[in-house]
């Protein structure tokens, strides 16, 4: 039976416990991280955590963090999950409390799961949600557990025949995806969203960034216009699990497969392999 650890403890996935008055469950206040690990090494996971950490003194909320990189190792361990890709989970529940109170409640749930994880296939097909993300929520750039209203997007583009979705900022602005980061290829430089356009600081994100400049490849943070994205000569995803996933068509337009989106493809898997990255 799958075990998960949750507030020091190892438990079978039906124990789990939750309160019915906790405000992650009935109000989504919460924090998660998702981590990939291969052949049971977790990727990146210190940069999970510092991003998981710096999420929560955003929310003030200050909890004594166990050895999570310890746990995750014993997690994978105890899920017979050492061969292979698995993805780990790992989530905080704010627990019982006010309505006005963002405080984390006595009975508040950090715990973590892992599980089989796919092989992400290259490439993806995606078109233009028609609702937009709020580049000014306090809850921009938050790895939060409202996820919602990705999710009502998500199930909309797939009704269209999509399998992901592009987000506008209320500015018009691209902002990312439902569930990745945005890069688009133009003349053999890449282009991002900026963080000021509300997407989330992805980890792969941020290494593909690294990446390029190591291999000097012209990477640019900026604004960028849905006319960016229709002339754009390749268009890829960034995520934890999926690593780089090329945009083989975007909403009408079939694109051909990326060089630059396969060249940092192939210089993720080898960082990810690098002593020390895991």
């Amino acid at each position: 039976m799958t075990q998960l650890w949750c507030n020091g403890q190892w438990l079978d996935a039906s124990d789990f416990p939750v309160s019915p008055t906790d405000r992650g469950m009935i109000l989504g206040l919460g924090l998660f991280e998702t981590i990939l690990a291969i052949d049971g090494v977790p990727i990146f996971a210190e940069r999970h955590l510092a991003r998981l950490q710096a999420n929560c003194q955003r929310l003030g909320w200050h909890l004594d963090q166990p050895d999570l990189t310890a746990i995750m190792q014993q997690l994978i361990d105890r899920n017979e999950l050492t061969t292979g890709r698995a993805r780990i989970r790992l989530a905080i529940s704010s627990g019982s409390g006010p309505v006005n109170d963002l405080a984390l409640g006595a009975n508040y749930l950090l715990w973590m799961t892992a599980v089989p994880a796919a092989v992400a296939p290259l490439t993806t097909t995606a078109n233009l949600s028609p609702w937009a993300k709020n580049e000014r929520s306090p809850l921009a750039g938050l790895k939060c557990a409202s996820y919602a209203e990705n999710i009502v997007a998500l199930a909309h583009a797939t009704r269209l025949g999509f399998e992901e979705t592009i987000f506008l900022n209320t500015t018009g602005q691209l902002c990312e995806t439902a569930t990745a980061n945005l890069f688009l290829v133009k003349n053999g430089g890449i282009l991002t969203p900026h963080l000021n356009s509300g997407c989330l600081p992805g980890i792969t994100r941020a290494v593909v960034i690294e990446l390029a400049r190591q291999l000097a490849i012209p990477c640019q943070e900026c604004d960028l216009t849905p006319a960016d994205l229709h002339a754009a000569d390749e268009i890829f995803l960034t995520s934890s699990i999926r690593s780089l996933m090329g945009i083989s068509q975007f909403e009408q337009r079939n694109l051909p497969p990326g060089v630059i989106t396969g060249t940092l493809r192939d210089a993720w898997t080898l960082a990810i392999h690098q002593p020390g990255d895991g």
